[in-house]
């Protein structure tokens, strides 16, 4: 039996691949913790500067197991039900703590928790066969994997709540002018077009990346003195770094910068 998560590396960008596609990729019983061991791998790996999460198949992911989820009520399992949402805490939590950047190739429908991990990560790009859905009030439920946190900030609360309320299907065009997505890529072409924004992130300064990925998130929770004084102490301990010193030698040189990564 092929594995629930798949993980390859090449050229510098780390590829996590959700790989259920018989249920378009719905988390089953183990999806949770091996997402977790496979992010935990890359940001331990100093061969991965970029990461990338996508779905095989047709969708990206269309949340939780239906069938698995009624089983747990047929059965009362309530310590199930709590032991995977705290898992899927860890994974959305990891990402936004994690060094590298995490990228939502979105190469098809998220729905869910499908959604709300792509979410979770730094940046999100949709395939033009994408579409977004808060699904869960269609099923009695409150959305998970920290929903309510990463599309309230993005969106703002009144839209937040008319996307979880009514959980109509968001289009790709409609969620790149929400803030949903980045950018939205032609599907014949998509993952080549995700592949370049991952490699131009894996060759640029990954202390300087790592930097602005900390301060970035840093800035949502805290006040602006507390942000300037973060930015003031980034920015002492990076001018005197080697990359910055090679950025701006090549800046006046009018060269391409080389510069110096983690695993070299």
């Amino acid at each position: 039996m092929e594995a629930e998560i798949l993980f390859d590396v090449a050229e510098h960008v780390g590829t996590i691949t959700l790989n259920r596609p018989e249920v378009r990729n719905a988390f089953g019983d183990d999806t949770r913790k091996l997402l977790l061991e496979k992010l935990i791998s890359a940001e331990n790996n100093p061969g991965v500067r970029c990461i990338i999460i996508t779905g095989a198949g047709k969708a990206f992911a269309a949340g939780g197991d239906i069938k698995s989820m009624m089983s747990q009520q047929e059965n009362e399992e309530s310590e199930t039900i709590t032991a995977r949402m705290a898992t899927a805490g860890e994974v959305v939590t990891l990402i936004r703590a994690m060094s590298k950047p995490v990228i939502a190739a979105v190469n098809g429908p998220a729905a869910g928790g499908g959604l709300n991990l792509a979410l979770s990560c730094d940046l999100r790009y949709a395939s033009t066969n994408a579409f977004f859905l808060q699904s869960f009030v269609k099923i009695g439920l409150v959305p998970d994997w920290g929903g309510h946190y990463f599309l309230t900030q993005i969106v703002g609360t009144a839209k937040a709540l008319e996307l979880f309320m009514f959980g109509e299907r968001v289009e790709p065009e409609q969620a790149l002018n929400l803030g949903l997505v980045n950018d939205v890529f032609p599907h014949d072409n998509f993952m080549p077009s995700v592949r370049e924004k991952a490699i131009q992130l894996a060759n640029a300064p990954s202390d300087a990346i790592a930097a602005i990925k900390r301060a970035t998130y840093f800035s949502t929770n805290n006040s602006l003195e507390d942000t300037l004084r973060l930015e003031q102490q980034t920015q002492a301990k990076l001018l005197l770094s080697k990359n910055a010193r090679e950025g701006m030698r090549a800046f006046v040189e009018k060269r391409a910068a080389q510069f110096n990564q983690n695993d070299e």
